[in-house]
């Protein structure tokens, strides 16, 4: 672009002069400008949420869409799945309520699992942002709430009715008038209503600072070059994902696993197709949705968990945006875990829809193994509620993370969830928040896999209560039966296991009484590579870190000091 667009256009007539091209520069300008505005939101949501999940957890994610609804930048930290479903949902609300049908102030909602994350506790917003004729962007975002009532166990829900409450596509607000019969429906059917709304409003307010920077990039540069910058951002980004796809030779390749499930374990099943400059991925032969656990996934937050692991695949140095997506499409049959009617229960989704990105780095292992990721362990999920002997209420949420996979050239996180992104709430908050107390936080030795690159170390942790309140603790643990798996030779990591008082428990809401222990050994990471071929100092460190046993480093490694 020439230096006319690097300038500020005050004068309207300006404005509309059409912008050719825009040079290097000034892209690369303009784009930070919009990531740093979202990094603004992000940060104001962060700082006046109310929950943990939101304010320490991070469960959540602020995006930037261009007049057309296609997502054109976001947060950093902004989890990563939700940023490829919130286009979409964004463009479904807009057909509900059309850009030509909205006003400045006006905020729409919607918690379906079906348009938005996949289950109702993730609640999502649209902020339209208005130029001199109408809409020219949007501000979507999506953030997991700490309650929305409906059963307090994780899993055996037998249909979307029991888990919880369902706001259908609504305006929050109407031209900047709160909507006040929704607000007393969600405040009447949820448990922790100052913590909820707080989080909603916390949301509605980031969105309005974004707006308010939006304009005056608008003022900065004019309504016609961001709409260049938009087109431009998506196409280059488009041709950049072509470019990486096209590395892959033509050709179908396939990965299968079975996940833990509920009950009894669950098969994904994965072939992607490489044409040329595009792919298609297939989860044909995935076991059928379930109807004695709450683990289905519907197909927009499979659809998303493909584009995140194949961005991450090929893409990695270009920011999140839907040009990248446009190659990509999946198909998983209709009434599939991957793909469930409604109103099956999907309030445990993760527990698939992780095994994902898993199958397809499994996949792509055969021609890309420099790009793909040994299995990852993510998290486990974490509540803690109850009442103090005032009758005051605590509910405190976390999302502790076992060990990342190992990729080439590089061992492991330990502690870092992946596919997502989140943070654990720290111990003092926690604390600070409820009765409970954290005995022990520690890396758990042996629990990444071994490999050329050692898997990620899982952690150890040790809670129990003070006084004599209880708290009913609500978990949701994964890789217990079906650990991370292991890539091109390296081994699988450590499963996970949660016990009271040193006996096995099962996955339903326990009550912590005091002088009682809950123990949750999460999961390791897995290894890449053969372990034999690990250079011999980088054993050694573990060994003398305390990363690996004597044992493994002699048995898994071949390693005698």
């Amino acid at each position: 672009m020439t230096s006319r667009a690097l300038a500020r256009q005050p004068d309207p007539g300006a404005q509309q002069e059409h912008v050719q091209e825009i040079d290097p520069i000034a892209l690369q300008i303009q784009w930070s400008r919009l990531v740093s505005i979202m990094e603004e939101v992000d940060i104001a949501l962060v700082r006046t949420s109310f929950s943990t999940i939101v304010g320490e957890s991070r469960d959540f994610a602020v995006i930037l869409l261009d007049a057309q609804a296609r997502s054109i930048a976001q947060s950093e930290m902004s989890s990563p799945a939700f940023t490829c479903s919130l286009p979409g949902m964004t463009r479904t609300l807009l057909k509900e309520f059309p850009p030509e049908t909205l006003a400045p102030g006006d905020v729409l909602i919607t918690n379906d699992p079906w348009l938005c994350h996949g289950h109702l506790p993730d609640i999502c917003l649209v902020v339209p942002i208005f130029g001199r004729s109408g809409p020219v962007a949007y501000i979507a975002m999506a953030a997991h709430v700490s309650d929305i009532g409906g059963r307090m166990d994780e899993f055996d829900s037998r249909d979307l009715y029991e888990e919880g409450l369902q706001i259908p596509p609504a305006k929050l607000y109407e031209g900047g008038k709160r909507n006040a019969l929704l607000y007393r429906i969600i405040e009447t059917n949820i448990r922790f209503s100052t913590e909820v709304i707080g989080d909603i409003e916390a949301m509605v307010g980031a969105a309005r600072i974004g707006s308010a920077r939006y304009a005056d990039l608008i003022a900065d540069y004019g309504e016609p070059a961001l709409a260049l910058l938009a087109s431009t951002i998506l196409t280059r980004s488009e041709e950049a994902m072509r470019r990486a796809i096209g590395r892959i030779p033509a050709g179908r390749y396939g990965c299968d696993i079975t996940v833990d499930g509920y009950n009894s374990p669950n098969r994904i099943v994965t072939g992607i197709e490489a044409r040329g400059d595009s792919l298609h991925v297939d989860f044909s032969g995935t076991d059928p949705q379930r109807t004695d656990g709450a683990v289905n996934c519907v197909m927009n937050v499979t659809h998303a968990e493909v584009l995140l692991a194949l961005k991450s695949s090929l893409t990695t140095e270009i920011p999140n945006n839907e040009g990248l997506f446009a190659p990509i499409t999946s198909f998983a049959p209709e009434g599939c875990i991957l793909n469930a009617t409604r109103p099956a229960p999907v309030k445990s989704r993760t527990m698939t829809s992780i095994g994902i990105t898993q199958t397809i780095f499994g996949a792509l292992a055969q021609v890309l193994p420099e790009s793909v990721q040994a299995g990852s362990a993510s998290f486990f999920s974490v509540k803690c509620r109850g009442s103090y002997a005032d009758g005051e209420r605590f509910g405190v949420y976390m999302l502790p993370a076992g060990g990342r996979g190992a990729s080439l050239g590089t061992d492991g996180a330990a502690a870092t969830p992946f596919p997502s992104n989140g943070m654990i709430t720290p111990v003092e908050i926690f604390e600070n928040r409820s009765p409970v107390l954290f005995l022990e936080r520690s890396m758990k030795t042996d629990s990444g896999g071994a490999g050329e690159f050692r898997g990620g170390l899982a952690q150890t942790i040790r809670l129990t209560v003070l006084g004599d309140e209880t708290a009913l603790v609500t978990l949701r643990p994964d890789k217990v039966k079906y650990p991370a798996k292991g890539l091109l030779g390296g081994a699988d990591g450590a499963p996970g296991r949660v016990t009271l008082d040193g006996q096995p428990v099962p996955i339903k809401p326990l009550v912590l009484a005091r002088g009682q222990e809950l123990r949750l050994d999460l999961p390791g990471g897995a290894g890449f590579g053969d372990p034999r071929k690990r250079d011999r100092s980088l054993v050694k460190q573990d060994l003398d870190l305390g990363l690996i046993s004597p044992e493994v480093a002699r048995n898994d490694y071949g390693y005698e000091e």
